[in-house]
């Protein structure tokens, strides 16, 4: 039951924060936001065959909980990163810093101590390299689909 609370919450949580971004700003960001999404999901399912991490209820419980993550606070998230930081690479490259280690250590550890997940195959420190790879991946992504004029 707590795990159930605990996904709703990840969803539910950063889309309420939504009304503070103008809608704009949220279009010219949900790009990026899905390319991100994506990138997360593909590395879900290898997580599967992989054994990265494990999640108690089988399959269906596992795209649960990742789906609640990545549509939640990673797709809002990569949002409000790219709205506050964008154009200024250093604090961007500081703001992901500083979230991807709070995810990898703290957040991680609470989480797994809330038996959300159990990583098995992945460390903490895999969860942070990965999301600096991510975050890096879909900076150069938002440069290339924002100055389209700059390549006529």
């Amino acid at each position: 039951m707590l795990v159930t609370i605990i996904r709703i919450g990840l969803f539910l949580i950063p889309w309420l924060t939504i009304y503070f971004i103008p809608k704009n700003e949220f279009k010219k960001y949900t790009p990026v936001a899905c390319f991100a999404s994506l990138l997360v999901l593909v590395e879900s399912i290898l997580s599967y065959p992989f054994k990265w991490w494990t999640v108690k209820g089988g399959l269906l419980n596992k795209a649960f909980t990742e789906l609640s993550f990545i549509l939640g606070p990673f797709f809002v998230g990569t949002i409000w990163i790219f709205r506050l930081t964008f154009g200024k690479f250093w604090l961007y490259a500081l703001t992901n810093i500083l979230m991807d280690s709070f995810l990898a250590f703290p957040a991680n550890w609470v989480f797994q101590k809330l038996k959300v997940y159990k990583l098995v195959n992945f460390k903490p420190k895999h969860i942070f390299y990965t999301s600096i790879c991510y975050a890096l991946i879909i900076y150069g992504y938002q440069l290339f689909i924002t100055s389209p004029k700059s390549r006529d």
